[in-house]
Formats: structure tokens, C-alpha cells, sequence
């Protein structure tokens, strides 16, 4: 049980350090607005999302002023809507997709992911459909968000897929070229894809999950870092594991919070609480950054020797604390890297200590994967594939969530900026070495088995 003094106590602690409640995401399950008509689709989807998100955005300002915490972003996650609007063709995705959008402003939330197909073994027409839909529904709409799942530790990873996806990148980017392809900003390649990220763009409702529900993400990188900062400034001599613990400590204090304006949240709306995620998510803001965290720990150049051994750790400690604190730990819960996102990470591309080979390194110790990487706009949809393909394996051999958010800039080269604004941030276009390499050995396609600790059962 929650005992709201201790919790309290160390609210006030945090009050000075910056610490949000980064989203409040509502899931919403969609599957009984399936019909045989898309325009019948869309006014179940319409409705269905107004009852259920119509107090959504108040809730959250009430519970938000009550403990002094801001709750940045509120957001919707919907049942996977090839499912929903399996048999619409193109088409009619696409006019789902407006609906979505539409009831996603009329609720008076940011975002709403679910725009999503779970494709690691194959794919149904309505799949393909969903696929195909994507450049337009991603011009067109300002709200919602994409995911593609193309593998899993069970299944392997479906190539097929992935080089779809490798083709379907770039022409969003085109359709969007004014913003910088920020297209590609609000859609995730995933393997391991969790069913109940409240983090966009990768959120979506499980099919296992309840009717609705509330799922929470916690984001306190700049609280780790002054944490770690008042204990360097303390005088005391820290060794790495004096340094776990005390992030393990700060994530469980954060965690905790976390919880508490979740489970109030959800009681005021009268559903569920899901989970909290307690991942590190920075903003482009100083001072709120996974990068500065790690130069804090002692890497001064991030994407030097010491920098994947460094977000271990701290992806670690931080995973530690947060399952102390709760049961209802989910999500992603990590420290992400989005370069674009990350002003430390942003910098370190720019003064070329940080290149794409050692990001996708530091990928396999931390949350998600390749997130927010501008490259050059002439870069080979094969290569971009094949870049995929490296990230799944990751997720897949490591039996981790692993994504890919790569937006190959339109009329842009290496070292020219990419600028997308607000929390999406801007930074330097990272070359791609060795461009065309492995044309062949994606374009062969069908699937790679999965790995041997697969068959665990």
C-alpha cells in the first residue's frame, strides 16, 4: 500500500528538480467499433473515444495542481486499427485515421498512437493495407501515431517486413518534407513491441488489456542528474556501485510518485490503473538529459570508450529502483536516447563523437533502440532496412523491446540540421557509412528463424 506521507515528504523534494509526469496515455479498446462500413467505423470510434476521454485532460489538471507535479502530455493509446478496420483497404484506414485524429483534438489530447500492425510472422491484406496508408495518413494528420511490430523473440524477424518498412520511410519523409520528413518522427519500427507503452509514437492497446485503462510514464532524468550532483558536490569519494544506488534510490522516490498521481488519476476517471513507466525520457530543455547524466557519472565525451558501460549502469539501476517501488512496473522502463530529443546527444553528433555504430551499441543496454536519428534524405531504402534489420536482432537475440525512429531528411546531407520542435528537438544529420552494403541480403526477404532460447517452454 501507498503510504501518502512518506510519498509526500519526498514530493517536496523534487519540487525544485524539475520532475514531470510525462504522460498520462488512456487506453482505450476499439475492437467493438468494427463494422462492415469505414463510415460507420468512424462514428463508433468517434463516439466510443468521447465517452471514454471526454474528462481526460481536466482530470489530470485537477490531480496535476492538487500535488504540485505537472503532467505534461495527456494521450490516448487504441486497439491496433488494422484490427479494428480490418477489410477498409487503404481507403478507409485512412479515413479512421482522420477520426482518430479528430476525436484526439475534440478530447483536447497531444497524441494517439495505436495506428499500428503486429506483423512478425506475416501479414493479413488489412496489414499490407495499413502499411501502404502510412505516408498519407502521416502528411495528413497532426495527431496520431504509428507503430509496426516486425518481430519477436518467438517468431524471428520478418524481412519481408522490414524492407517494406525501409521503402515506406522515405516516401513518408517526402510527403512531409516541408517539416524535415517529421513524418517519420511519429512512427516506430519495433520487435518485442510492449503491449502497454504509454510513450508515443510506440503506444498502442494490447489485446490482453482491460476495456480502458490508465497507463503513466514518469520521466526524471534532470532529478537523477542533480542527485548524483549534490552527492559529488557532498564531498564523499563514489565508486560506480555508490552510483547505482543512488539512482536506484532516486527512480524508486520518482516511481512511487509516479504510481500515486496514476492510481488517482484512474480512480477519478473510473478505470483501471495499468502501469508506470519510469523511463528516462529527456527533452531538448539542459539539465533534463539521459547525455548529461552520463557525463555527470564521468563519460565526457558521449560515444567514447566507457559511454555503453555507462548507460548500463544507469539503465539498470534505474530498472532496479522502479521494480522496488511498485508492482505495476511496465512500459518500456529504461533510459531511452533519442538523439534529436537529448541536447547532450544532439551536441555529441554534432562534434562527431557519437556516430551511428556506437549509438546502435548503446542501443543494446538501454530502452528502445535508434530513436529519433536524422540521416541523410538520399539514403538507400535498402539501407535503411538493413538498419532495421540490426536493430531487431538486437531485441530479438537479447529478448528485449528494441525500435527503430529514423527520418531520413528530404534535400539534406551529413551535418546539415534537422530541425522538428517542441519536445521532437533538432539536430545534426548523421552520415550512414557503407551505404548499399547489404542490398542483397535484404532484398532476399522471408524470415529469420528465432533464436534458440526462444524455445524456453
Amino acid at each position: 500500500m501507498l503510504r501518502h506521507q512518506d510519498i509526500l515528504r519526498t514530493l517536496r523534494m523534487f519540487q525544485e528538480e524539475n520532475l514531470d509526469v510525462r504522460t498520462v496515455t488512456l487506453g482505450i479498446n476499439l475492437m467493438d467499433c468494427s463494422a462492415d462500413d469505414a463510415a460507420e467505423i468512424c462514428r463508433k470510434v468517434e463516439r466510443k473515444i468521447g465517452e471514454k476521454a471526454g474528462r481526460l485532460v481536466p482530470v489530470c489538471e485537477e490531480v496535476s495542481a492538487r500535488y504540485g507535479i505537472p503532467i505534461i502530455n495527456k494521450r490516448l493509446a487504441v486497439s491496433p486499427i488494422s484490427a479494428v478496420a480490418a477489410g477498409q483497404g487503404e481507403e478507409g484506414l485512412v479515413r479512421v485515421a482522420r477520426s482518430l485524429d479528430r476525436s484526439a483534438a475534440d478530447a483536447g489530447v497531444t497524441l494517439v498512437g495505436g495506428y499500428s500492425a503486429l506483423v512478425q510472422k506475416g501479414f493479413t491484406e488489412s496489414e499490407r493495407a495499413l502499411l501502404r496508408s502510412l505516408p498519407e495518413v502521416l502528411a495528413v494528420t497532426e495527431r496520431v501515431c504509428a507503430s509496426v511490430n516486425v518481430a519477436t523473440t518467438k517468431a524471428g524477424i520478418n524481412m519481408d517486413a522490414v524492407l517494406a518498412m525501409g521503402r515506406i520511410i522515405p516516401e513518408i519523409a517526402r510527403r512531409t518534407a516541408d517539416r524535415d520528413g517529421f513524418g517519420c518522427a511519429k512512427l516506430v519500427v519495433f520487435s518485442n513491441i510492449p503491449e502497454d507503452n504509454p510513450f508515443m509514437a510506440g503506444a498502442f492497446l494490447g489485446y490482453g488489456e482491460p476495456d480502458s485503462v490508465v497507463n503513466i510514464g514518469v520521466s526524471g532524468p534532470g532529478v537523477v542528474k542533480r542527485a548524483l550532483e549534490r552527492l559529488l558536490r557532498s564531498g564523499r569519494t563514489l565508486d560506480l556501485g555508490g552510483i547505482a544506488e543512488e539512482i536506484k534510490t532516486t527512480s524508486f522516490r520518482v516511481t512511487r510518485i509516479g504510481e500515486l498521481i496514476g492510481r488517482d488519476v484512474a480512480a477519478a476517471l473510473g478505470v483501471p490503473f495499468g502501469i508506470v513507466d519510469l523511463s528516462l525520457a529527456p527533452t531538448p530543455k539542459i539539465g533534463d538529459s539521459v547525455g548529461e547524466i552520463l557525463q555527470v557519472m564521468g563519460v565526457e565525451r558521449i560515444g567514447g570508450p566507457g559511454s555503453t558501460a555507462a548507460l548500463a549502469l544507469l539503465n539498470d539501476a534505474v530498472k532496479k529502483g522502479g521494480l522496488f517501488a511498485s508492482s505495476s512496473v511496465g512500459g518500456l522502463s529504461g533510459a531511452f536516447i533519442p538523439v534529436s530529443e537529448d541536447i547532450a546527444l544532439a551536441r555529441a553528433v554534432a562534434d562527431g563523437s557519437l556516430g551511428l555504430e556506437k549509438l546502435e551499441a548503446m542501443t543494446s543496454v538501454c530502452s528502445v533502440g535508434l530513436d529519433m536519428v536524422a540521416v541523410p534524405g538520399d539514403t538507400p531504402a535498402e539501407t535503411i532496412a538493413a538498419i532495421i534489420a540490426d536493430e531487431m536482432a538486437i531485441g530479438v537475440v537479447n529478448n528485449k523491446t528494441t525500435g527503430v525512429r529514423i527520418i531520413p531528411v528530404p534535400g539534406k546531407k551529413a551535418g546539415e540540421r534537422a530541425v522538428f520542435g517542441g519536445l521532437f528537438g533538432e539536430s545534426t544529420i548523421m552520415p550512414v557509412p557503407q551505404q548499399n552494403a547489404s542490398c542483397g541480403f535484404v532484398s532476399r526477404g522471408g524470415r529469420i528463424p528465432a533464436p534458440l532460447h526462444s524455445l524456453n517452454n
